[in-house]
């Protein structure tokens, strides 16, 4: 296991890759904006619960309406009675995103109808000096469109009245958010999208995944909050770094079985699971302080066993007393305690202050480089050839399996195949012994390794 430890120096703020337009959703708590956001980007990215105050974060997604592409942004919700620290928040995370954005949606519920709080939200609105489009929610058939009609009190020019559960009325406030769109983006704007790098950042909750996505974009992206389980959705962030385009997924904390019982917290670890499935490099945040948990080595085994790369966080190092300040003492004992992770490399950083930050970039590279690797055949056999003359394979019920030759037949991760007589007779022990040699020879490290073993016949 390897580690890197910096000076403060911070990575240099991110930009979205050329810029794709940018609609944000706002309204206040309830109104209906998770599930607009779902309709219009054709899958349930936004957990939608019937309690306010469900959708914290913001959530980004790559959307499209009449071939016209754009970046979706859902919000939590604008409501100036919630005075704890969290609810300043999520209004100043909602405000943040409208302020980001080319055009606004803002979504008031046509249920309820005009609430004394939307006259307070509109005037927000009004001072972003840019299109804003009313979508008045909930009115599910035409009869009930002339509720939509109270809101014009508020002075608005136009409103739409729309249904995010039937989908009614919202064909017709698209037409307009696409009319509203600045120029078409270069077609190598869609390409760097579809080409980006994916990493997910997993671990317990509390252990600092916002703080650290928030490091790495140079602005609060995700809420910070002491409460484990402020965030809830997987939050998607295009970036740049370097040569490289990333998209950041921050996941909900993953907690043990037995303490996951509220709806929204299973929804969270099944969304932090998908996470993983859809992305290629896994960052596993750890506490400096608790260390490497059984929890942390689950999740670890989770990437592992999906064929991600996988690099170790740990995290809040400053908070670490300084004679206790030693990385290699500190991930010696994780390699002694949990030996399957004894060769995924590690950073120790302090996502609060930017100590070590400017490491973990390079420590991503590597590991996306060792993922994607491809292994000439000349030079896999040579080392196939020397670790069977190093150690030949144990005899399994009278059978020695004689190795004849190995190839790749995958990257990310590597796939090697070895043909060989008897595959079955090859045990657990030689088989790590062989993906051992292999890692060694070709630095795999930090990505897994996959050896397929193939009888003789198939090697003509």
């Amino acid at each position: 296991m390897t580690t890197t430890e910096q000076s403060d120096e911070q990575l240099p703020r991110a930009e979205l890759p050329q810029r794709l337009p940018v609609v944000a959703i706002v309204g206040r708590p309830n109104a209906g904006k998770s599930t607009l956001f779902n309709r219009l980007v054709g899958a349930a990215r936004a957990i939608v619960d019937s309690r306010p105050g469900v959708t914290r974060d913001r959530n980004v997604a790559p959307a499209r309406w009449d071939e016209r592409p754009f970046l979706l942004i859902d919000t939590g919700g604008f409501e100036d009675q919630d005075t704890s620290q969290l609810g300043a928040a999520v209004r100043a995370q909602a405000a943040l995103a409208a302020a980001e954005a080319d055009v606004v949606i803002a979504v008031l519920d046509g249920r309820e109808g005009l609430n004394p709080l939307d006259r307070d939200f509109m005037e927000q609105l009004r001072r972003l000096r840019k299109p804003v489009l009313y979508a008045v929610n909930k009115l599910d058939s035409p009869a009930l469109d002339d509720d939509a009609a109270d809101f014009f009190a508020l002075g608005l020019p136009e409103v739409f009245p729309i249904s995010t559960a039937h989908g009614r009325g919202v064909g017709e406030l698209m037409e307009r958010v696409v009319a509203l769109l600045p120029s078409e983006p270069a077609a190598e704007t869609a390409s760097a999208a579809a080409t980006a790098i994916r990493l997910a950042i997993v671990g317990r909750p509390n252990a600092g995944k916002s703080s650290l996505l928030n490091r790495i974009v140079g602005y609060e992206r995700a809420i910070v909050d002491a409460t484990p389980g402020t965030t809830r959705d997987s939050l998607d962030t295009p970036f740049r770094h370097g040569d490289h385009d990333y998209v950041l997924v921050d996941t909900a904390g993953i907690r043990r079985r037995p303490k996951v019982r509220e709806h929204l917290e299973r929804a969270s670890v099944v969304r932090a699971l998908r996470a993983l499935e859809r992305a290629e490099v896994v960052l596993l945040v750890l506490d400096a302080a608790q260390g490497m948990t059984d929890q942390d080595a689950r999740i670890a085994s989770y990437a592992w066993e999906r064929g991600r790369a996988l690099l170790i966080v740990v995290n809040k190092w400053d908070l670490v007393p300084g004679r206790e300040r030693d990385a290699p003492t500190f991930l010696a004992a994780i390699r002694a305690h949990y030996k399957t992770l004894a060769d995924v490399p590690a950073v120790c950083l302090s996502a609060r202050t930017g100590t070590g930050v400017s490491a973990l970039f390079p420590a991503v590279e590597a590991s996306i480089a060792a993922h994607r690797r491809s292994v000439r055949t000349v030079h896999l056999n040579q080392v196939l050839q020397q670790a069977t003359q190093a150690q030949a394979p144990p005899s399994v019920h009278g059978r020695r399996p004689h190795f004849l030759y190995a190839t790749q037949t995958a990257t990310a991760p590597p796939t090697f195949t070895v043909f060989c007589s008897a595959p079955d007779a090859v045990t657990t022990a030689y088989e790590r012994y062989l993906s051992n040699a292999f890692r060694t020879a070709f630095e795999l490290h930090g990505t897994p390794l996959r050896l397929r073993f193939r009888p003789r016949d198939n090697a003509s």
